[in-house]
């Protein structure tokens, strides 16, 4: 009788054991996702352009100084980095891990940033934007930029989460208003990608023809049904459609990162912590 219940005793610990490391797996080991993005509007100057994505880091660390996660990023060799907000979580004050890991992406890439709906939860946008301009990131505000390689062109066009605007307008409408204050910019049209941290707004991202569009915001589903995807995401609710991967609809391409902290659930499941690598091929005919 005594060895049975050793053996039950030991069998618990060891199932704990192996529950916190699978648990510990899940929320902190990364997963690199490679996606190829192929359209006769890609310049030649741009086949085989890298881009790296990131999103939704919440003041999370991987290892001392972001190392870890900076390592992988480095390894893709990227010729661009974009993260598509919240960079910082409204309920965690230090912001330290969210900075060193800008400090450390520039260092590799040029890095453009969104806000998502913690930047301006959190109340204090004003000094983080600061502190990453003057770290060297382009913040894009509702703004345009021109990528050039020898004679060709892309466009970056980056709008602010509608979170930044209380009143009575929906989020549908200040999204299109933030998104008509950025191309007003525009005097002629390439390949554009578009950084915007809803993916619930494609059928807005795609009556403005993006070819391109980075989101994030959903947590890919913060814990994912094989077979089946996410389970919950904000602002989509239950069994959500868009929380991971590649979305077409019309002429255009979204695609959804997972993200890689936590936020209002403080888990994932299914769904591991992820950095997304597209890289761009031009189509000649």
């Amino acid at each position: 009788m005594k060895k049975n219940r050793m053996f039950i005793f030991f069998l618990i610990i060891s199932l704990l054991c192996l529950f916190i490391i699978f648990f510990h797996v899940q929320n902190n080991s990364l997963v690199v996702t490679q996606i190829q993005v192929q359209s006769e509007k890609i310049p030649i100057g741009f086949n085989e352009f890298t881009i790296v994505q990131l999103s939704d880091l919440h003041n999370k660390s991987f290892s001392n100084d972001q190392q870890v996660l900076l390592e992988k990023v480095n390894n893709a060799n990227p010729d661009l980095i974009v993260f598509t907000g919240d960079l910082v979580d409204s309920k965690k004050d230090n912001n330290t891990p969210s900075l060193l890991l800008i400090e450390g992406l520039v260092q590799i890439a040029p890095t453009y940033f969104v806000t998502g709906n913690h930047e301006w939860w959190a109340g204090n946008f004003e000094s983080l934007e600061n502190s990453l301009v003057n770290i060297g990131v382009h913040v894009m505000r509702n703004s345009v930029v021109e990528l050039m390689n020898n004679q060709d062109i892309i466009q970056i066009i980056g709008i602010d989460d509608p979170a930044h605007t209380k009143g009575n307008d929906s989020e549908r409408t200040i999204t299109e208003m933030f998104i008509l204050e950025a191309i007003n910019e525009l005097e002629a049209k390439h390949f554009q990608i578009l950084l915007a941290h809803r993916p619930e707004m494609i059928p807005l991202y795609s009556t403005y023809d993006f070819d391109l569009v980075f989101s994030g915001h959903a947590h890919g589903g913060q814990m994912r049904i094989p077979f089946i995807g996410g389970l919950v995401a904000p602002n989509q609710g239950f069994l959500p459609k868009y929380t991971s991967g590649e979305h077409v609809l019309d002429d255009t391409t979204m695609i959804v990162n997972r993200g890689l902290g936590n936020s209002v659930i403080p888990f994932r499941l299914f769904n591991r912590p992820e950095i997304v690598v597209v890289t761009l091929k031009s189509i000649t005919n």
